[in-house]
C-alpha cells in the first residue's frame, strides 16, 4: 500500500539509542541524592501464617539504621488496581495480620548503606503461627479448604462471564466435538532492569518519586491513596526503564516504603530489588487450568465453543480481574463462533501473585484455541490453514456485547505464511515421514489499547501538549511511557509528519506527572501508539488551524482547508509555491496573537468501541522444528510470521517487537518455568531460570500485511504484544507433525518430549 508520507513508514533510528549505548541513560538505580538512605524489605519465609509479633528492637539499635517500619506503622490503607471494584483491593503496603506467600513483604529498613540495611533485616524477629498452605486452584476451591483471605469463599475472588448464542444447540448439531483440558504455567517477565525507586520529600511535605514504572499515573493515584495524601502532592517521574512487559504497571510495595520512609526521615530513600527477589516474589504470568469444548460440522464450520478458565492468581488480586475477562475475550476471538460461553475464575493460592504480562490473557487462551484448531483439522482431514480460512474473522464481524472488528487482514496473513513457508509441500512431507522434522501453525489477534479505565477518572484516556516555536522546533509533552519499546521515537514521527518538520526538531518530555498532561493510563495493552498517536493528531490539528488561519490572511484567501504542512513549509496544496517556512508561519501566528505562545492540548478517549478496544491486530505464524529423538530436545529452526498491524509507523521498530516476541514465546513454549517446592521458588537466578539466549533464537522471516484501520493513527494498530501468543501453539503443532505427539500443557521440555516418544 503506497502513501504520500514523509516520515511515517520510514525506518527511523531509536532516539534513545545513543544515550543507551554510550552509558549516558540513567535508570532509577543510577540516581543518587545527598543524604540518601538505602531501603531493604524483610520478606516472609513461610507461605501462610498469622503474624503474632514483630520485634524490630535489635535492628533499630544497629549503627547506621535510621528507620524500621512494619505494617502497624503505616496508615493501614489497602490498595489494588481496580478502584471501580473496592472489594478487589486486597493488599497492604506491609503485611498486617497475615502473610500469604513466601516473599510477602513484612517490614522495611532504611539505613546509610546497603550492607547495614541487609544486616538490619536479618535482626528483625517475627513470630509466625503457620497455617495450612494451598498451591493449586483445585485444592483452593475444594470443599473445606482454608481461606487465604477470610472474606472470600472458595478462595475465588471474582468471576467473569461472556455468553451469547445457543451453545447447547451447537453441540447437539455437531459432527465433531472436542473437549480437552489444558494447563499452562507461570513465567517471569525477566526484564533486564530489576525494579528500583527513589523517593524524596520536599520541605513542604510533597513527595517526588523516581521509579521504574510503566504507569506513572497509576503510581501517583495509588500512592496518594495509600499514604492518605492528595493526588497532586505526589510527583512521579519515570527515568529510563529497562523493560517491563506488564511487570511494572502497578503500585509496588517498595514504592510505598520509599515514599513513606522519606516522609518520616526527611531524607531521600531508595529501594532496588535483587534478581533473587524479582524471581522469588515478583509478579508473574498467570498459570491457568482451562477446559475447552468446541463443536464443528464435518466440513470444518465452527458451531460453538464453551470455555472455562481457572486463573492461579497467587496470594492477591493484582491484575487478575482484567486477566480473567481478557482470557475469555481472546478465547472467543480469531474465528467466527456463532455461540460462545465463557466462565473465568480468579483463584487465590499461597504462591507469589500473578499480574499483567505481555499478551495479558491471550497466550493462555490462544494456546487452547490454536491447539484445538490443529487437533480438529487432523480429525476432520482438513488442512490446518484451510480450516482457519473457513472460519476466520473478517472486517465487520461482531462479538455481541463485546466488540466489533473494523479492520482485519487475518485471511491475507494465512495465505502469506502458506506461500512463504511452502506449507502444503512441507506439511505433507513431514507428516508422512514422521522423521524428526515438523512444521506447525499458530495464530493470534490482540487489542490496540484497552477501552476501559480502572480508575474512573475525569481525565481522558490519553492527553498530550504540543508547543511550536518560531525557530522551527516543537516540544511534545506526554505521560506516555517508553519502557524500551521505542514509543518515544514513534510519537515524534507522528508529530513530525503532522507538522511537516523533522524528527530531530522535536523535544520530548515524557512521564512526569508534575509537568506532562495529567492523563495517560500507561504502557499496557499495546495502547501507546494508538492512543497517544491519536492525541497528537488531535493537538496538531489545533496548531495547524491557527497556522492556516494566519497564512490565509497573509495570502488574502479563504483557503484554510486547502493547506498543509510538509517538508518544513506551510503552503497551499495545489500551489506549493504559495506558502512560507514553518518557522515563519509560527512567527506570524504569534504576532497575530500578540505574542501568545502557540500551544495546543490534544486528547483521545475511545468511545463506542465496545468493552475492549478500538482495533485488533491479526497474524499467523509458522514454526519449523527438528527433534532429537534420543534426547527429546526440540530445536526451533525457523519462524515465519505474517502480521496485520495496520500501517507500520516505524517498520524497524515493528521488526524489533516481532523478534522480542518470538524470544519470549520460545521461552514460554520450551524452557522457562518456576521450580517450586512447598510454595518456595527454587530457581531464582538466570543460571537456573532458563530464558532463551541469542544462541537459541531461530532464523525468522516476517511479512507485514498492511490493512488500514479507520481509527488508528495513519491506520496503525498494535505490534507489540499480540505476536507473543502464536509461537507456543505453532511449536507444539510442529512437534506433533514431526513425532505424532500432542501436548496440551506447557512448557514442552525435552524431558516431556522424550517421555511421550517412549510411549509411542
Amino acid at each position: 500500500m503506497s502513501h504520500n508520507f514523509s516520515i511515517i513508514g520510514k525506518n527511523i533510528p531509536r532516539q534513545d539509542g545513543k544515550a543507551k549505548v554510550m552509558g549516558a541513560a540513567q535508570f532509577a538505580d543510577d540516581l543518587k541524592l545527598p543524604g540518601m538512605l538505602y531501603g531493604k524489605i524483610l520478606r516472609s519465609p513461610v507461605p501462610h501464617a498469622r503474624i503474632k509479633n514483630i520485634d524490630t528492637s535489635k535492628a533499630e539499635k544497629l549503627l547506621g539504621v535510621k528507620l524500621v517500619i512494619t505494617g502497624e506503622d503505616t496508615p493501614k490503607i489497602n490498595f489494588g488496581n481496580w478502584r471501580l471494584v473496592p472489594e478487589s483491593m486486597d493488599e497492604y503496603p506491609l503485611a498486617i495480620d497475615k502473610v500469604r506467600f513466601i516473599g510477602d513483604e513484612v517490614a522495611a529498613v532504611a539505613a546509610i548503606d546497603k550492607d547495614i540495611a541487609e544486616e538490619a533485616i536479618s535482626l528483625i524477629e517475627v513470630e509466625y503461627e503457620e497455617l495450612p498452605a494451598i498451591y493449586s486452584v483445585d485444592d483452593a476451591r475444594a470443599e473445606g479448604a482454608i481461606k487465604i483471605h477470610d472474606n472470600v469463599e472458595n478462595n475465588t475472588s471474582l468471576s467473569r462471564t461472556i455468553h451469547y448464542g445457543d451453545v447447547d444447540k451447537a453441540f447437539a448439531e455437531a459432527d465433531l466435538v472436542l473437549e480437552d483440558t489444558f494447563e499452562v504455567h507461570a513465567v517471569s517477565h525477566a526484564y533486564m532492569e530489576p525494579c528500583s525507586c527513589l523517593a524524596k520529600t520536599d520541605l513542604d511535605g510533597r513527595i517526588t518519586i523516581w521509579t521504574s514504572t510503566q504507569t506513572p499515573y497509576y503510581v501517583q493515584v495509588l500512592l496518594a491513596q495509600t499514604l492518605g495524601m492528595r493526588e497532586n502532592d505526589i510527583r512521579v517521574i519515570k527515568p529510563f526503564v529497562g523493560g517491563g512487559f506488564g511487570g511494572k504497571m502497578e503500585l509496588r510495595k517498595w514504592e510505598f516504603c520509599a515514599a513513606f520512609m522519606s516522609k518520616l526521615t526527611g531524607k531521600p530513600v531508595k529501594f532496588t530489588l535483587t534478581r533473587d527477589e524479582e524471581l522469588m516474589a515478583g509478579r508473574r504470568r498467570h498459570a491457568m487450568k482451562m477446559h475447552s469444548k468446541i463443536a464443528f460440522r464435518k466440513d470444518g464450520t465452527i458451531l460453538g465453543k464453551e470455555f472455562t478458565s481457572f486463573l492461579d492468581g497467587g496470594a492477591y488480586n493484582s491484575m487478575g480481574p482484567t486477566a480473567a475477562f481478557l482470557c475469555g475475550n481472546f478465547g472467543g476471538f480469531l474465528y467466527r463462533f456463532p455461540s460462545y460461553k465463557y466462565n473465568g475464575f480468579h483463584v487465590y493460592t499461597n504462591k507469589p501473585p500473578a499480574g499483567a504480562m505481555r499478551g495479558f490473557g491471550a497466550p493462555q487462551a490462544l494456546f487452547v484455541t490454536e491447539t484445538q484448531m490443529n487437533m480438529a483439522a487432523e480429525q476432520l482431514g482438513i488442512d490446518p490453514i484451510d480450516l482457519r480460512l473457513k472460519n476466520a474473522m473478517e472486517a465487520g464481524d461482531e462479538i455481541p456485547g463485546v466488540t466489533k472488528i473494523h479492520s482485519c487482514g487475518f485471511k491475507e496473513c494465512l495465505e502469506k505464511v502458506r506461500e512463504a513457508t511452502e506449507w502444503d509441500k512441507k506439511r505433507k512431507q513431514y507428516s508422512e515421514e514422521k522423521s524428526n522434522k515438523g512444521i506447525g501453525i499458530g495464530c493470534y489477534s490482540f487489542i490496540s489499547g484497552g477501552a476501559f479505565n480502572w480508575f474512573n477518572t475525569q481525565y481522558p484516556f490519553t492527553a498530550v501538549e504540543v508547543r511550536v516555536f518560531d525557530d522551527g522546533t516543537a516540544h511534545l509533552l506526554t505521560m506516555a511511557s517508553d519502557i524500551g519499546q521505542g514509543c518515544d521515537t514513534v510519537l515524534r514521527q507522528i508529530l513530525a509528519e503532522e507538522l511537516g518538520i523533522k524528527v530531530e526538531d522535536i523535544r520530548l518530555t515524557a512521564a512526569d506527572t508534575a509537568v506532562t498532561p495529567q492523563a495517560d493510563l500507561g504502557t499496557w495493552g499495546s495502547r501507546v501508539t494508538f492512543m497517544a498517536g491519536n492525541a497528537i493528531i488531535n493537538a496538531c490539528s489545533k496548531i495547524k488551524e491557527q497556522l492556516f488561519k494566519v497564512l490565509s490572511l497573509k495570502l488574502n484567501a479563504n483557503v484554510i482547508h486547502d493547506m498543509e504542512c510538509k517538508n518544513g513549509r506551510v503552503y497551499l496544496k495545489n500551489r506549493p509555491d504559495k506558502g512560507v517556512e514553518f518557522k515563519e508561519a509560527v512567527r506570524l501566528a504569534q504576532k497575530y496573537n500578540r505574542g501568545e505562545p502557540l500551544v495546543a492540548y490534544g486528547s483521545y478517549t475511545p468511545r463506542g468501541h465496545g468493552l475492549v478496544t478500538p482495533a485488533y491486530s491479526f497474524g499467523a505464524q509458522v514454526a519449523e522444528v527438528t527433534i532429537d529423538k534420543e534426547t527429546g530436545i526440540v530445536k526451533v529452526d525457523k519462524v515465519i510470521t505474517a502480521h496485520d498491524c495496520g500501517t507500520p509507523i516505524n517498520p524497524i521498530a515493528v521488526e524489533g517487537q516481532l523478534e522480542g516476541s518470538i524470544q519470549m514465546g520460545l521461552g514460554y513454549a520450551t524452557s522457562e518455568q518456576f521450580v517450586m517446592k512447598d510454595g518456595k521458588t527454587l530457581n531464582t537466578t538466570f543460571l537456573d531460570y532458563k530464558v532463551p539466549t541469542a544462541l537459541d533464537m531461530p532464523e525468522n522471516e516476517h511479512y507485514t500485511v498492511e490493512v488500514y484501520d479507520p481509527y488508528g493513527p495513519y491506520g496503525a494498530k498494535e505490534a507489540g504484544e499480540g505476536l507473543v501468543s502464536p509461537t507456543a501453539p505453532a511449536i507444539a503443532d510442529a512437534i506433533s507433525c514431526a513425532a505424532n505427539v500432542r501436548f496440551k500443557d506447557l512448557p514442552i521440555t525435552a524431558e516431556k518430549v522424550l517421555k511421550a516418544l517412549k510411549k509411542l
